[in-house]
């Protein structure tokens, strides 16, 4: 079935034969894509060792170096601390289950919008609105859901005296760790319909018209073709989801005041804490963690939108 959508499909789009396709070198196919990505960096590396110096590179690694500046594992050993542990699995889970969340949504608002105008007034509005919103972040964000939300928000004092619902009953839970879940969603929804809208709209309409032809159904369309074309766009997304919520610190800053349940809020305790002696670089070794965390993420997503390109072509 496969291979016969693809026989029919390629002549409409104008793809090469297989045979055209398989005398091309793998090499060249893969420098394509690599040399541009490793070109990138290029720009990058001179502005840090001719601006910045080479100092400031080095500084990217100062969780190995005590607090005179000599070489020392003792940040680093500092990582397998249960409370550390700790705080990376609830950012981690935290992240996870907010791109989780975000890229369903996000995705079922995207499935809605598909059909309707490009050009119109509800697409021009939520494509503004998204835009906006998936940057609206840091202390605004937190005063809207406190001001809301809060133990005297708006909405939590129409809930208590007119419907008798307290829903601080079991604790003050917005100033916690899962009072953190609906500030990031709020952006992470947004971010996931820019990003994910258009490999929606990359599906070709002649897929349809292959799949209607060789007598196939709308489940099998999206069984066949929609939902493989489309899976390595909605996990790169994902990826993306989860290393916007790992980073993300004002939000959380703004609305946790005490404690440091994640990493970043933990690498400003280190910064900011005078009773940490013997780990004065702390900050540093964290912040090593989580940039291991975001190479691992971002090779992850940098993969799929690759393995996902080829469709988009």
């Amino acid at each position: 079935m496969a291979d016969t959508l693809v026989s029919v499909v390629a002549p409409l789009e104008g793809v090469e034969p297989a045979a055209v396709q398989a005398r091309r070198p793998e090499s060249s196919r893969r420098a394509a894509f690599t040399v541009p990505s490793f070109l990138g960096l290029v720009p990058f590396a001179a502005y840090i060792l001719l601006f910045l110096g080479l100092p400031t590179a080095i500084a990217l690694f100062t969780g190995f170096l005590d607090g005179s500046g000599s070489f020392s594992l003792t940040n680093i050993e500092a990582l397998a601390d249960p409370v550390v542990l700790n705080t990376f699995g609830n950012s981690i889970g935290l992240s996870a289950l907010t791109a989780v969340v975000g890229s369903v949504v996000g995705a079922a608002c995207c499935y809605a919008l598909i059909g309707t105008n490009p050009t119109g007034l509800l697409r021009s509005v939520v494509d503004s609105a998204s835009g906006v919103l998936a940057q609206f972040g840091g202390v605004m964000l937190a005063f809207a859901f406190v001001a809301t939300i809060g133990i005297q928000g708006m909405v939590t004092v129409y809930l208590r005296d007119s419907l008798g619902i307290d829903i601080f009953a079991d604790g003050v839970w917005l100033y916690e760790l899962p009072g953190l879940v609906l500030p990031y969603i709020y952006f992470q929804v947004p971010l996931m319909i820019i990003t994910f809208l258009p490999a929606l709209e990359g599906l070709k309409p002649q897929w349809a018209e292959a799949n209607a032809s060789l007598g196939g159904s709308r489940a099998t369309y999206w069984w066949r073709i929609g939902i493989p074309v489309l899976t390595p766009s909605f996990l790169g997304c994902l990826l993306l989801l989860f290393a916007n919520a790992f980073s993300s610190f004002a939000t959380a800053a703004a609305l946790t005041s005490q404690g440091s349940q994640i990493v970043p809020l933990q690498i400003r305790a280190a910064l900011t804490s005078e009773t940490v002696l013997g780990r004065e670089n702390l900050a540093g070794a964290l912040a090593l963690g989580m940039i291991v965390v975001m190479v691992i993420v971002m090779t992850l997503y940098s993969l799929l939108m690759k393995r996902s390109a080829k469709w988009q072509r």
